[in-house]
């Protein structure tokens, strides 16, 4: 079967910026930064006290007393978000149509909160006392399983579970369904909900996170000199693709189209990219050939950015040896400055914002960018939006693993 075109109509946003898409938007192109102290639980006493929780975020607002309940924070941000992309693209899923609509989510931990309060019920008071839910509740699947039972979906339900590429792996998998014909409409992006003293702590012990607990704003600074690692966050970022006869079938506004998608391994390390950022570099090359576009085709960038010392600096690295002398004319930016990084949300939720970005025609700025480090040379968006041409942009994800995943979007029309 020849290839399908795919498009984007509907996206929703669950994040540290907003509940909805029109609020985290506005905060994003404001640099505004969704990074404060921890209120969810007591940090007072540990080495790192900030991340990007969701703010605005009622379950009781969404879901009736008992979903409210049952329903752990990870999945409650992916139906949220999923009910919004539905409601803006209109499309609405029939007994006629269930079986061609599929789900696919992203998520890298998974109900990660629940596990660490079971173990502390089934230490203190025995297996008989642990709650039926529990493992329901944990998998990292259930988000595309609820969504498929809240929606009616009954093609494919599948879950990437690839760490921080997740949510990246997630869109990229769904486009390929569409794009040879296994599916008509797909919902992915990526969701989690794991800020908890066990996650922190892990990250906290691998010296991965920002301790600057005493300027929370100021913490998430990629590419900057004074970067001292990423700050942890939560939610979720969903989109409805669409094959693009169906969606013009029924007069659905596209919001951008999916032309390439590529992914590889590093084959080097559980945590870290190899310093000439090989995997990252065939992962661009890989989405470029699938687009069928040269380097000089891309105009912007959202990058995988999350203000490690390693990472940004591989990650720029691997942006020249790809794009060569068209990597100085780029736009590079990175949205995790703002609402810190999603873990396996983040690929999902950056995949939307690429889409608002070549929608909008704006480069969100990198905030907190000051004085970018020696190696990271390139045009950041440093501090402030920036309205630009974006024909074609490009989204990068990398996760532990040494797992890569790549998205190019397109402007509709062009």
């Amino acid at each position: 079967m020849a290839s399908r075109r795919v498009v984007i109509t509907g996206t929703g946003l669950v994040t540290p910026l907003g509940t909805g898409v029109a609020k985290t938007w506005r905060n994003i192109c404001e640099g505004a930064s969704g990074v404060d102290r921890i209120t969810r639980y007591d940090a007072t006493d540990d080495p790192v006290q900030i991340a990007a929780e969701v703010k605005d975020f009622q379950a009781e607002d969404h879901f009736d007393k008992k979903a409210a309940k049952q329903l752990k924070l990870f999945v409650q941000y992916a139906l949220v978000a999923t009910r919004m992309a539905l409601a803006e693209s209109g499309f609405e899923i029939t007994d006629e149509n269930c079986g061609r609509v599929g789900v696919i989510t992203g998520c890298g931990m998974g109900g990660l909160p629940t596990i660490t309060e079971q173990h502390e019920i089934f230490l203190n008071k025995g297996y008989k006392r642990i709650s039926p839910f529990f493992i329901p509740s944990a998998i990292p699947n259930m988000p595309s399983g609820q969504i498929s039972m809240d929606i009616g979906s009954k093609g494919p339900n599948l879950t990437m579970t690839t760490a921080c590429t997740a949510g990246t792996h997630a869109v990229g998998e769904a486009y390929r369904h569409i794009k040879y014909g296994m599916i008509d409409v797909m919902i992915s992006g990526g969701t989690e909900g794991v800020i908890c003293p066990l996650g922190l702590g892990g990250f906290a012990a691998m010296k991965a996170l920002s301790k600057r607990n005493d300027s929370p704003a100021e913490a998430s600074r990629p590419f900057d000199k004074d970067r001292d690692g990423f700050v942890m966050s939560e939610g979720a970022g969903i989109m409805i693709l669409e094959e693009y006869e169906h969606a013009r079938a029924r007069g659905a506004q596209i919001i951008a189209e999916v032309v390439g998608y590529g992914l590889s391994s590093d084959a080097y390390h559980i945590a870290a990219p190899p310093e000439d950022g090989e995997g990252a570099i065939r992962a661009m090359q890989f989405a470029l050939e699938d687009a069928r576009l040269s380097p000089e085709d891309i105009d912007y960038i959202n990058a995988h950015g999350t203000s490690t010392p390693l990472n940004d600096r591989c990650e720029t690295g691997a942006i020249k040896s790809v794009f060569g002398e068209h990597a100085y004319k780029l736009a590079i930016s990175s949205t995790k400055s703002m609402v810190g990084h999603m873990l396996g949300a983040a690929g999902g939720i950056e995949a939307v914002f690429l889409a608002l970005s070549i929608k909008d025609q704006i480069a969100p700025p990198t905030i907190n960018l000051y004085e970018p480090s020696p190696e990271c040379d390139l045009d950041y968006v440093a501090n402030q939006a920036r309205k630009l041409p974006i024909t074609y942009g490009l989204s990068n994800s990398f996760g532990f693993g040494g797992t890569n995943g790549v998205l190019i979007l397109k402007r509709f029309g062009e």
